[in-house]
Protein backbone atom coordinates (compact mmCIF):
# COMPACT_ATOMS: atom_id res chain seq x y z
CA UNK A 1 0.00 0.00 0.00
CA UNK A 2 1.04 3.46 -1.19
CA UNK A 3 0.85 6.58 0.89
CA UNK A 4 -0.29 9.53 -0.90
CA UNK A 5 -0.63 13.05 0.74
CA UNK A 6 -2.18 15.78 -0.66
CA UNK A 7 -2.00 19.30 0.48
CA UNK A 8 -4.20 22.12 -0.29
CA UNK A 9 -4.52 26.22 0.97
CA UNK A 10 -8.09 25.72 2.16
CA UNK A 11 -11.35 23.65 1.87
CA UNK A 12 -13.68 26.25 1.20
CA UNK A 13 -16.26 26.55 -1.44
CA UNK A 14 -14.40 26.95 -4.66
CA UNK A 15 -14.24 25.11 -7.94
CA UNK A 16 -10.39 23.86 -7.24
CA UNK A 17 -11.89 22.07 -3.84
CA UNK A 18 -14.61 20.97 -5.47
CA UNK A 19 -12.33 18.68 -7.90
CA UNK A 20 -10.04 17.59 -5.24
CA UNK A 21 -12.82 16.17 -3.56
CA UNK A 22 -14.35 14.51 -6.44
CA UNK A 23 -10.37 13.08 -7.17
CA UNK A 24 -10.14 11.51 -3.38
CA UNK A 25 -13.78 10.05 -3.44
CA UNK A 26 -12.02 8.35 -7.21
CA UNK A 27 -9.05 7.42 -4.82
CA UNK A 28 -10.90 6.44 -1.54
CA UNK A 29 -11.00 2.33 -2.91
CA UNK A 30 -7.77 2.66 -5.02
CA UNK A 31 -6.06 0.35 -2.62
CA UNK A 32 -3.53 3.39 -1.65
CA UNK A 33 -3.55 5.22 1.85
CA UNK A 34 -4.55 8.70 1.16
CA UNK A 35 -4.00 11.39 3.49
CA UNK A 36 -5.19 15.18 3.23
CA UNK A 37 -2.92 18.24 4.76
CA UNK A 38 -5.21 22.03 5.01
CA UNK A 39 -1.88 24.77 5.51
CA UNK A 40 -5.04 27.29 6.54
CA UNK A 41 -6.93 24.36 8.90
CA UNK A 42 -10.17 25.59 7.56
CA UNK A 43 -12.81 25.66 5.34
CA UNK A 44 -16.81 24.45 4.69
CA UNK A 45 -16.26 21.79 2.75
CA UNK A 46 -14.47 19.38 5.40
CA UNK A 47 -17.93 17.77 5.40
CA UNK A 48 -17.83 16.30 2.26
CA UNK A 49 -14.53 15.08 2.61
CA UNK A 50 -14.38 10.98 1.87
CA UNK A 51 -14.36 8.92 5.23
CA UNK A 52 -11.70 6.67 3.47
CA UNK A 53 -9.12 9.89 3.36
CA UNK A 54 -6.83 10.84 6.74
CA UNK A 55 -7.46 14.43 7.76
CA UNK A 56 -3.78 15.17 9.47
CA UNK A 57 -5.13 18.15 11.19
CA UNK A 58 -5.50 17.89 14.65
CA UNK A 59 -7.81 21.17 14.73
CA UNK A 60 -9.74 22.21 11.81
CA UNK A 61 -12.04 25.09 11.66
CA UNK A 62 -15.74 24.41 9.11
CA UNK A 63 -16.21 28.26 8.81
CA UNK A 64 -16.43 29.80 5.79
CA UNK A 65 -13.15 31.18 4.57
CA UNK A 66 -15.57 33.98 3.08
CA UNK A 67 -17.51 34.78 6.46
CA UNK A 68 -16.56 37.29 9.13
CA UNK A 69 -16.06 34.26 11.46
CA UNK A 70 -13.76 32.80 8.95
CA UNK A 71 -11.85 35.47 8.43
CA UNK A 72 -10.81 36.09 12.35
CA UNK A 73 -9.83 32.48 12.35
CA UNK A 74 -7.47 32.56 9.05
CA UNK A 75 -5.85 35.56 10.48
CA UNK A 76 -5.39 33.72 14.17
CA UNK A 77 -3.62 31.36 11.61
CA UNK A 78 -1.58 33.63 9.66
CA UNK A 79 -0.44 35.38 13.55
CA UNK A 80 0.62 31.39 14.55
CA UNK A 81 2.43 30.99 11.50
CA UNK A 82 4.43 33.51 11.77
CA UNK A 83 5.69 32.86 15.35
CA UNK A 84 5.70 28.83 14.79
CA UNK A 85 8.76 26.81 13.55
CA UNK A 86 10.89 30.20 14.24
CA UNK A 87 12.40 32.47 11.53
CA UNK A 88 10.16 35.39 12.41
CA UNK A 89 13.26 37.88 11.14
CA UNK A 90 13.58 35.53 8.24
CA UNK A 91 9.58 35.72 7.32
CA UNK A 92 9.54 39.56 8.12
CA UNK A 93 12.27 39.85 5.47
CA UNK A 94 10.27 37.30 2.51
CA UNK A 95 7.12 39.38 2.85
CA UNK A 96 8.84 42.89 2.75
CA UNK A 97 10.62 41.62 -0.36
CA UNK A 98 7.33 40.19 -1.80
CA UNK A 99 5.73 43.79 -0.89
CA UNK A 100 8.25 45.40 -2.72
CA UNK A 101 8.28 43.32 -5.93
CA UNK A 102 4.01 43.35 -5.93
CA UNK A 103 4.23 47.29 -5.84
CA UNK A 104 6.96 47.26 -8.24
CA UNK A 105 4.46 45.43 -10.26
CA UNK A 106 1.41 47.18 -9.44
CA UNK A 107 -0.29 44.08 -8.30
CA UNK A 108 -0.70 44.27 -4.36
CA UNK A 109 -2.52 40.85 -3.35
CA UNK A 110 -2.42 40.69 0.06
CA UNK A 111 -3.29 36.65 0.32
CA UNK A 112 -0.19 36.10 -1.95
CA UNK A 113 1.74 37.98 0.22
CA UNK A 114 1.41 35.88 3.30
CA UNK A 115 1.73 32.08 1.52
CA UNK A 116 5.71 31.92 2.12
CA UNK A 117 4.70 32.82 6.04
CA UNK A 118 1.88 30.43 6.01
CA UNK A 119 3.85 27.85 4.40
CA UNK A 120 7.27 27.55 6.36
CA UNK A 121 4.79 28.25 9.64
CA UNK A 122 2.40 25.33 9.15
CA UNK A 123 2.87 21.92 11.08
CA UNK A 124 5.41 19.52 9.77
CA UNK A 125 5.53 16.27 9.78
CA UNK A 126 8.03 13.08 10.32
CA UNK A 127 6.17 10.75 8.24
CA UNK A 128 7.50 10.19 4.96
CA UNK A 129 4.91 9.46 1.92
CA UNK A 130 5.25 8.03 -1.53
CA UNK A 131 3.83 10.60 -2.96
CA UNK A 132 2.69 14.43 -1.73
CA UNK A 133 0.34 16.04 -3.89
CA UNK A 134 0.61 20.30 -3.97
CA UNK A 135 -2.92 20.61 -5.38
CA UNK A 136 -3.04 24.47 -5.72
CA UNK A 137 -0.81 27.35 -6.04
CA UNK A 138 0.81 29.86 -3.11
CA UNK A 139 1.17 28.06 0.35
CA UNK A 140 0.63 24.73 -1.10
CA UNK A 141 3.06 24.17 -3.36
CA UNK A 142 5.34 26.18 -1.05
CA UNK A 143 4.64 23.66 1.94
CA UNK A 144 4.66 20.51 -0.65
CA UNK A 145 8.17 21.92 -1.93
CA UNK A 146 10.14 22.31 1.41
CA UNK A 147 8.28 20.79 4.14
CA UNK A 148 7.19 17.48 3.22
CA UNK A 149 9.18 14.29 2.86
CA UNK A 150 8.01 12.23 0.40
CA UNK A 151 9.85 9.66 -2.82
CA UNK A 152 8.03 12.22 -5.07
CA UNK A 153 6.24 15.32 -5.17
CA UNK A 154 3.78 17.10 -7.90
CA UNK A 155 1.70 20.27 -7.92
CA UNK A 156 -1.00 21.23 -9.89
CA UNK A 157 -1.22 24.69 -11.58
CA UNK A 158 -5.44 25.83 -11.32
CA UNK A 159 -5.02 29.37 -13.02
CA UNK A 160 -3.38 31.57 -15.69
CA UNK A 161 0.20 31.92 -14.04
CA UNK A 162 0.72 34.92 -16.03
CA UNK A 163 -2.14 36.71 -14.17
CA UNK A 164 -2.81 35.53 -11.25
CA UNK A 165 -0.33 37.84 -9.47
CA UNK A 166 2.38 34.74 -8.67
CA UNK A 167 6.43 35.93 -9.20
CA UNK A 168 9.45 34.14 -9.61
CA UNK A 169 10.77 36.09 -6.19
CA UNK A 170 7.81 34.36 -4.22
CA UNK A 171 8.58 30.94 -5.97
CA UNK A 172 12.36 30.85 -4.98
CA UNK A 173 12.12 27.86 -7.49
CA UNK A 174 9.95 25.24 -5.93
CA UNK A 175 8.91 23.85 -8.73
CA UNK A 176 12.45 22.77 -9.48
CA UNK A 177 11.39 19.81 -6.37
CA UNK A 178 8.57 18.32 -8.11
CA UNK A 179 8.58 15.72 -10.31
CA UNK A 180 5.56 16.42 -12.35
CA UNK A 181 3.47 19.53 -12.72
CA UNK A 182 -0.24 19.21 -13.74
CA UNK A 183 -2.28 21.94 -15.61
CA UNK A 184 -5.77 21.33 -15.83
CA UNK A 185 -6.10 22.84 -19.09
CA UNK A 186 -3.95 23.48 -22.22
CA UNK A 187 -4.12 27.03 -21.57
CA UNK A 188 -3.05 27.05 -17.80
CA UNK A 189 -0.37 24.77 -19.36
CA UNK A 190 0.74 27.81 -21.77
CA UNK A 191 0.83 30.20 -19.32
CA UNK A 192 2.90 28.59 -17.30
CA UNK A 193 5.04 27.59 -19.76
CA UNK A 194 5.51 31.50 -20.68
CA UNK A 195 6.77 32.00 -17.16
CA UNK A 196 8.96 28.90 -16.35
CA UNK A 197 9.97 27.60 -20.07
CA UNK A 198 12.05 25.39 -18.79
CA UNK A 199 9.44 23.02 -16.82
CA UNK A 200 8.35 21.73 -20.59
CA UNK A 201 9.36 18.28 -20.37
CA UNK A 202 7.71 17.75 -16.83
CA UNK A 203 4.35 19.35 -17.04
CA UNK A 204 1.00 17.46 -18.35
CA UNK A 205 -2.63 18.57 -19.05
CA UNK A 206 -4.96 17.09 -16.01
CA UNK A 207 -8.62 17.32 -16.65
CA UNK A 208 -10.70 18.15 -13.62
CA UNK A 209 -12.87 15.22 -13.03
CA UNK A 210 -16.53 15.84 -12.19
CA UNK A 211 -19.24 13.45 -11.30
CA UNK A 212 -21.66 14.22 -13.72
CA UNK A 213 -24.46 11.65 -12.44
CA UNK A 214 -23.94 13.25 -9.09
CA UNK A 215 -24.40 16.75 -10.79
CA UNK A 216 -27.79 15.60 -12.81
CA UNK A 217 -29.12 14.14 -9.69
CA UNK A 218 -28.78 17.04 -7.00
CA UNK A 219 -30.16 19.77 -9.84
CA UNK A 220 -33.27 17.28 -9.32
CA UNK A 221 -33.45 17.49 -6.04
CA UNK A 222 -35.49 20.25 -5.41
CA UNK A 223 -34.63 24.08 -4.14
CA UNK A 224 -33.41 26.66 -6.49
CA UNK A 225 -34.90 30.16 -7.47
CA UNK A 226 -38.18 30.82 -4.57
CA UNK A 227 -38.74 34.58 -5.41
CA UNK A 228 -41.39 34.06 -8.31
CA UNK A 229 -40.09 36.27 -10.59
CA UNK A 230 -41.77 35.43 -14.07
CA UNK A 231 -39.42 36.60 -16.68
CA UNK A 232 -35.84 35.07 -18.05
CA UNK A 233 -33.12 34.30 -15.20
CA UNK A 234 -29.36 34.88 -15.55
CA UNK A 235 -27.30 33.19 -13.47
CA UNK A 236 -23.38 33.45 -12.45
CA UNK A 237 -21.64 31.19 -10.20
CA UNK A 238 -18.51 32.13 -8.71
CA UNK A 239 -16.83 34.27 -5.63
CA UNK A 240 -16.86 37.81 -5.62
CA UNK A 241 -13.85 38.77 -6.21
CA UNK A 242 -12.20 41.13 -9.22
CA UNK A 243 -11.08 38.04 -11.52
CA UNK A 244 -14.83 37.58 -12.00
CA UNK A 245 -15.60 41.34 -13.60
CA UNK A 246 -18.88 41.63 -11.88
CA UNK A 247 -18.22 45.23 -11.88
CA UNK A 248 -18.68 44.90 -15.82
CA UNK A 249 -21.61 42.60 -15.74
CA UNK A 250 -23.42 45.04 -13.33
CA UNK A 251 -23.22 47.39 -16.19
CA UNK A 252 -24.02 45.23 -18.76
CA UNK A 253 -27.45 44.64 -16.21
CA UNK A 254 -28.31 48.38 -16.32
CA UNK A 255 -28.24 48.43 -20.16
CA UNK A 256 -30.27 45.37 -20.22
CA UNK A 257 -32.76 47.21 -17.91
CA UNK A 258 -33.14 50.19 -19.38
CA UNK A 259 -33.59 48.40 -22.65
CA UNK A 260 -36.94 47.20 -21.40
CA UNK A 261 -35.72 43.51 -21.17
CA UNK A 262 -37.56 41.03 -18.65
CA UNK A 263 -34.55 39.90 -17.13
CA UNK A 264 -32.92 39.48 -13.82
CA UNK A 265 -29.32 38.32 -12.80
CA UNK A 266 -28.56 35.92 -10.32
CA UNK A 267 -25.05 35.31 -8.67
CA UNK A 268 -24.14 32.28 -6.28
CA UNK A 269 -20.91 32.82 -4.51
CA UNK A 270 -19.51 35.41 -1.98
CA UNK A 271 -16.25 36.90 -1.49
CA UNK A 272 -14.60 40.19 -0.36
CA UNK A 273 -16.06 42.56 -2.88
CA UNK A 274 -19.56 42.21 -1.81
CA UNK A 275 -19.98 45.85 -0.28
CA UNK A 276 -18.41 47.20 -3.47
CA UNK A 277 -20.86 45.53 -5.15
CA UNK A 278 -23.76 46.03 -2.79
CA UNK A 279 -23.02 49.83 -3.59
CA UNK A 280 -22.86 49.85 -7.27
CA UNK A 281 -26.45 47.51 -7.24
CA UNK A 282 -28.14 50.46 -4.95
CA UNK A 283 -26.63 53.27 -7.07
CA UNK A 284 -27.74 52.06 -10.69
CA UNK A 285 -30.58 51.21 -9.10
CA UNK A 286 -30.53 47.02 -9.32
CA UNK A 287 -31.55 45.90 -6.37
CA UNK A 288 -34.46 43.95 -7.66
CA UNK A 289 -32.21 43.16 -10.66
CA UNK A 290 -28.82 42.13 -9.96
CA UNK A 291 -29.13 39.43 -6.98
CA UNK A 292 -26.11 38.72 -5.01
CA UNK A 293 -27.58 34.94 -3.59
CA UNK A 294 -24.14 34.17 -1.11
CA UNK A 295 -23.18 30.59 -1.19
CA UNK A 296 -25.34 27.06 -1.10
CA UNK A 297 -24.68 23.82 -0.92
CA UNK A 298 -26.31 22.89 -4.04
CA UNK A 299 -26.04 25.12 -6.58
CA UNK A 300 -27.43 22.78 -9.05
CA UNK A 301 -31.26 23.42 -9.16
CA UNK A 302 -30.32 26.84 -10.06
CA UNK A 303 -28.60 25.86 -13.32
CA UNK A 304 -31.29 23.56 -14.58
CA UNK A 305 -33.51 26.27 -13.84
CA UNK A 306 -31.73 29.39 -15.18
CA UNK A 307 -32.19 30.36 -18.98
CA UNK A 308 -28.87 31.60 -19.63
CA UNK A 309 -25.73 30.76 -17.96
CA UNK A 310 -23.25 34.08 -17.99
CA UNK A 311 -19.28 33.70 -17.11
CA UNK A 312 -17.99 37.11 -18.41
CA UNK A 313 -14.74 36.69 -15.85
CA UNK A 314 -11.26 38.73 -16.76
CA UNK A 315 -8.98 35.51 -16.88
CA UNK A 316 -9.63 31.77 -16.03
CA UNK A 317 -8.07 28.58 -15.48
CA UNK A 318 -10.64 26.19 -15.92
CA UNK A 319 -13.72 26.93 -14.99
CA UNK A 320 -15.39 24.79 -12.65
CA UNK A 321 -18.87 26.68 -13.34
CA UNK A 322 -18.13 26.58 -16.78
CA UNK A 323 -18.04 22.68 -16.76
CA UNK A 324 -21.33 22.31 -14.46
CA UNK A 325 -23.61 24.28 -16.44
CA UNK A 326 -22.65 22.34 -19.59
CA UNK A 327 -23.03 19.35 -18.12
CA UNK A 328 -26.35 20.70 -17.36
CA UNK A 329 -27.13 21.77 -20.91
CA UNK A 330 -27.24 25.45 -20.02
CA UNK A 331 -26.50 28.14 -22.75
CA UNK A 332 -23.35 29.69 -22.06
CA UNK A 333 -22.20 32.96 -22.54
CA UNK A 334 -18.71 33.58 -21.62
CA UNK A 335 -16.01 36.56 -21.77
CA UNK A 336 -13.27 35.96 -24.76
CA UNK A 337 -10.68 35.60 -22.34
CA UNK A 338 -7.49 32.87 -21.11
CA UNK A 339 -9.61 29.85 -19.54
CA UNK A 340 -12.94 30.29 -21.41
CA UNK A 341 -11.84 30.22 -24.91
CA UNK A 342 -10.54 26.63 -24.57
CA UNK A 343 -14.07 25.47 -22.61
CA UNK A 344 -16.46 26.81 -25.53
CA UNK A 345 -16.50 26.79 -29.26
CA UNK A 346 -17.81 30.15 -30.31
CA UNK A 347 -21.30 29.59 -31.81
CA UNK A 348 -21.20 25.75 -31.56
CA UNK A 349 -21.62 24.80 -27.85
CA UNK A 350 -21.90 28.93 -26.45
CA UNK A 351 -20.96 32.13 -26.89
CA UNK A 352 -17.94 34.29 -26.22
CA UNK A 353 -17.99 37.93 -25.82
CA UNK A 354 -15.93 41.09 -25.33
CA UNK A 355 -15.48 41.97 -21.90
CA UNK A 356 -17.87 45.06 -21.86
CA UNK A 357 -21.06 46.13 -20.71
CA UNK A 358 -22.44 46.72 -24.37
CA UNK A 359 -21.01 43.81 -25.35
CA UNK A 360 -22.34 41.27 -22.88
CA UNK A 361 -25.85 42.81 -22.83
CA UNK A 362 -25.85 43.05 -26.65
CA UNK A 363 -24.92 38.80 -26.09
CA UNK A 364 -27.54 38.43 -23.68
CA UNK A 365 -30.52 40.49 -25.63
CA UNK A 366 -29.95 38.14 -28.38
CA UNK A 367 -30.27 34.72 -26.91
CA UNK A 368 -32.68 35.75 -24.61
CA UNK A 369 -35.06 36.32 -27.86
CA UNK A 370 -34.09 33.10 -29.73
CA UNK A 371 -35.17 29.81 -28.01
CA UNK A 372 -34.14 27.08 -30.80
CA UNK A 373 -30.65 29.08 -30.30
CA UNK A 374 -30.42 28.73 -26.65
CA UNK A 375 -31.94 25.04 -26.33
CA UNK A 376 -29.55 24.14 -29.43
CA UNK A 377 -26.31 25.85 -27.80
CA UNK A 378 -27.78 23.97 -24.55
CA UNK A 379 -27.60 20.83 -26.25
CA UNK A 380 -24.15 21.35 -28.01
CA UNK A 381 -22.65 21.58 -24.67
CA UNK A 382 -24.14 18.81 -22.57
CA UNK A 383 -22.98 16.10 -25.37
CA UNK A 384 -19.57 18.36 -25.38
CA UNK A 385 -18.85 17.26 -21.93
CA UNK A 386 -17.12 13.62 -21.14
CA UNK A 387 -15.61 12.55 -18.53
CA UNK A 388 -11.85 12.27 -17.55
CA UNK A 389 -11.75 8.71 -15.90
CA UNK A 390 -8.34 8.57 -17.63
CA UNK A 391 -6.92 11.47 -15.90
CA UNK A 392 -6.07 9.17 -12.56
CA UNK A 393 -3.48 7.04 -14.27
CA UNK A 394 -1.25 10.27 -14.98
CA UNK A 395 -1.19 10.52 -11.47
CA UNK A 396 -1.05 6.80 -9.96
CA UNK A 397 1.80 6.44 -12.38
CA UNK A 398 4.10 8.20 -10.07
CA UNK A 399 3.90 5.98 -7.55
CA UNK A 400 5.70 3.46 -9.95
Amino acid sequence: MKKILFVVNTLGRAGAETALLELLRRLENSGHEISLYVVMGQGELVGQLPAGVRLLNPVFHPDSVLSQKGKWGMGKTVCRAFFRNGGCFHKLRQMKAVCREMKRRGNFQPDKLLWRVVSDGALRFDETFDLAVAWLEGASAYYVADHVKAVRKCGFIHIDYESAGYTKEMDRDCWDKFHRIFAVSEETRSHFLAVYPRYASRIRVFHNILDQEAIRRKARAGGGFSDGYEGMRLLTVGRLTYQKAYDIAIDAMKRLKDSGQMVRWYVLGEGGQRKALEKKIAALGLKEDFVLLGDTENPFPYYAQADLYIHTTRFEGKSIAIQEAQILGCAVIASDCNGNREQIADGQDGILCRLTPEAIADSITALLGDDAGRKALGSAAERKYEGREQELQLLLELLT
